[in-house]
């Protein structure tokens, strides 16, 4: 499917037209509070005044929603009897939201995402996530996609700095995981490589909360999404789930310290092999000459944002080792067993860090 992309202005003007199309009397909107710090809000508080268009809001979810928060979410939608369909948030809202549009029933409903946060990706993926009885539930669907989407850089400007950082950190693991799938094809591949240039060509702007640096770093997260949706996230991923779980680490934070470690494990094993070629282009879209120096330039990056490994207790690997979901293990370019990924994860939280 084909989104429409909507580029906007100070007056968000050009979102007037994409809901007079839409033909909705009511449009539900999934966001958090985060919506009131910036003039979004404000749009969206006089669109009934405006357009005639009466605005249902739903805010209940927590990060990582649960599946009964999304089936709340599709009821108040069903009951509001709304037409159309607004996400605005990070990759939790747009959960929801995906959920609410894979679940009801009728035509298709035209479906707008904002993200918050330059790192997901989500609202360029057929991707939903939530949780069940504590685990993890995967839902992929052509219909979770949304059929509008507006990238937005005054919604970055008050990120909390760790925020900051470990969202664009998911949005270069997108990149990098994305290149070396076992899935990515030439397609995915160049956007791959478009997004993780973009996170280097924009990360001091970004960092710094330069409006240029945002919109970059916004566009960068979009591309990557837009690969993962092809070629689909690997064991970086696979492995970092439960670190978030176990230490409240942030989702980009850990996919990067499971990445840094993933990364020259593959590397040693690659020479004559078909991997060796793709590390080496991966290598030249993180601007370097060789696959050690794109390594150390990700491993400085860390050191650079001052992300620390969690400490760990003793008894955590033993949970660890056996919380890799083999599925998704299967895009990996190399096999990673039960024994190799316990030896990764002393890698992460280091010997000496454990208690």
């Amino acid at each position: 499917m084909e989104q429409r992309r909507i580029h906007p202005s100070r007056d968000y003007r050009e979102l007037d037209g994409w809901l007079r199309e839409t033909g909705a009397e009511r449009l539900f909107l999934v966001c958090g509070s985060s919506l009131r710090t910036w003039r979004l809000g404000g749009y969206f508080d006089a669109l009934e005044e405006r357009l005639g268009i009466q605005v249902v809001r739903f805010s209940g979810f927590r990060p990582n929603p649960r599946y009964e928060e999304a089936e709340a979410a599709e009821a108040a939608f069903r009951a509001a009897g709304c037409q159309a369909l607004a996400a605005v948030g990070g990759g939790s809202a747009l959960d929801v939201a995906k959920c609410v549009k894979l679940w009801a029933e009728g035509d298709p409903i035209p479906f707008l995402a904002v993200p918050t946060t330059a790192g997901t990706g989500s609202e360029a993926t057929r991707y939903a996530v939530v949780y069940r009885r504590g685990e993890k539930q995967s839902i992929a669907h052509e219909r979770c996609l949304p059929s509008a989407v507006m990238l937005d850089p005054a919604a970055l400007e008050s990120l909390p700095d760790y925020h900051r950082k470990a969202s664009m950190l998911d949005a270069l693991c997108h990149g990098i995981e994305s290149f070396w799938s076992v899935r990515a094809g030439e397609e995915s591949r160049e956007l791959s490589r478009r997004a993780v240039r973009a996170v280097w060509e924009y990360l001091d702007g970004y960092l710094s909360n330069t409006p240029p640096g945002n919109a970059g770093m916004l566009e960068a997260a979009h591309l990557a999404g837009r690969a993962i949706d092809r070629a689909q996230t690997t064991a970086g991923h696979a492995m970092c789930y439960k670190l978030t779980t176990l230490y409240g680490t942030a989702h980009g934070h850990a996919a990067a310290l499971c990445v840094a470690a993933l990364w020259p494990h593959m590397a040693e094993r690659a020479a004559g092999t078909p991997l060796e070629a793709v590390l080496l282009r991966l290598a030249e879209a993180m601007g370097c000459e060789t696959v050690a120096a794109s390594v150390a330039r990700f491993q400085a990056l860390l050191r650079r944002l001052e992300l620390k490994r969690p400490a760990a207790r003793r008894e955590d690997f033993a949970i660890l080792r056996t919380s890799v979901n083999p599925e998704r293990l299967k895009n990996h370019p190399l096999p990673l067993e039960e024994e190799t990924v316990d030896r990764l994860y002393h890698q992460i939280l280091s010997e000496e860090a454990a208690q």
